[in-house]
Protein backbone atom coordinates (compact mmCIF):
# COMPACT_ATOMS: atom_id res chain seq x y z
CA UNK A 1 0.00 0.00 0.00
CA UNK A 2 1.30 3.52 -1.11
CA UNK A 3 2.24 5.61 2.05
CA UNK A 4 1.07 9.11 1.63
CA UNK A 5 1.89 11.83 4.49
CA UNK A 6 1.81 15.69 5.14
CA UNK A 7 5.54 16.59 4.98
CA UNK A 8 5.18 17.76 8.48
CA UNK A 9 5.06 14.33 9.37
CA UNK A 10 9.10 13.62 8.46
CA UNK A 11 9.54 15.93 11.47
CA UNK A 12 6.87 15.36 13.64
CA UNK A 13 6.46 11.33 13.12
CA UNK A 14 10.20 10.57 11.85
CA UNK A 15 10.19 7.26 13.65
CA UNK A 16 7.14 5.50 11.77
CA UNK A 17 8.55 6.99 8.86
CA UNK A 18 11.64 5.17 9.70
CA UNK A 19 10.21 2.25 10.15
CA UNK A 20 8.45 1.96 6.87
CA UNK A 21 11.30 2.66 4.45
CA UNK A 22 13.60 0.23 6.85
CA UNK A 23 10.95 -2.40 5.45
CA UNK A 24 11.40 -1.50 1.86
CA UNK A 25 8.66 0.75 1.59
CA UNK A 26 9.08 4.48 0.16
CA UNK A 27 6.94 7.11 1.70
CA UNK A 28 5.37 9.53 -0.50
CA UNK A 29 5.71 13.67 1.13
CA UNK A 30 3.34 16.30 0.26
CA UNK A 31 3.32 19.85 0.99
CA UNK A 32 -0.48 21.58 0.61
CA UNK A 33 -1.49 18.63 -0.97
CA UNK A 34 0.56 18.27 -3.99
CA UNK A 35 3.76 15.70 -3.80
CA UNK A 36 7.13 17.04 -3.27
CA UNK A 37 9.18 14.07 -2.27
CA UNK A 38 9.78 10.49 -1.85
CA UNK A 39 11.89 9.14 1.15
CA UNK A 40 13.36 5.50 1.03
CA UNK A 41 16.23 3.79 2.86
CA UNK A 42 19.90 4.01 1.23
CA UNK A 43 19.53 0.46 0.58
CA UNK A 44 16.00 0.94 -1.67
CA UNK A 45 17.89 3.77 -3.20
CA UNK A 46 21.13 2.35 -4.36
CA UNK A 47 19.10 -0.67 -5.37
CA UNK A 48 17.04 1.53 -7.73
CA UNK A 49 20.47 4.00 -9.25
CA UNK A 50 23.49 1.47 -8.76
CA UNK A 51 22.38 -0.28 -12.27
CA UNK A 52 21.75 3.07 -13.79
CA UNK A 53 25.47 4.11 -12.43
CA UNK A 54 27.19 1.23 -14.09
CA UNK A 55 25.31 1.59 -17.32
CA UNK A 56 26.28 5.15 -17.45
CA UNK A 57 30.61 4.15 -16.41
CA UNK A 58 30.48 1.35 -19.32
CA UNK A 59 28.65 3.94 -21.52
CA UNK A 60 31.75 6.64 -20.59
CA UNK A 61 34.41 3.55 -21.12
CA UNK A 62 33.43 2.45 -24.18
CA UNK A 63 33.19 6.29 -25.44
CA UNK A 64 36.92 6.53 -24.69
CA UNK A 65 37.68 3.32 -27.21
CA UNK A 66 35.40 4.52 -30.13
CA UNK A 67 34.60 7.61 -32.20
CA UNK A 68 30.97 6.67 -32.56
CA UNK A 69 28.56 8.98 -31.73
CA UNK A 70 24.75 8.83 -32.22
CA UNK A 71 22.77 11.70 -32.05
CA UNK A 72 19.30 11.75 -30.17
CA UNK A 73 16.93 10.59 -32.47
CA UNK A 74 19.02 7.84 -33.36
CA UNK A 75 19.36 6.61 -29.75
CA UNK A 76 15.26 7.61 -28.83
CA UNK A 77 14.94 5.18 -32.03
CA UNK A 78 16.83 1.99 -30.66
CA UNK A 79 15.13 2.72 -27.25
CA UNK A 80 11.87 2.21 -28.98
CA UNK A 81 12.64 -0.63 -30.91
CA UNK A 82 13.82 -2.53 -28.45
CA UNK A 83 10.46 -1.24 -25.93
CA UNK A 84 8.59 -2.47 -28.33
CA UNK A 85 10.05 -5.97 -29.08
Amino acid sequence: MIDIRPVSDLRNKFAEIEKTVKLGHPVYLTKNGYGTMVVMSIEEYSRITDPVEAALDLADMQAVDSSARLNAEEVFSAARKIVNE
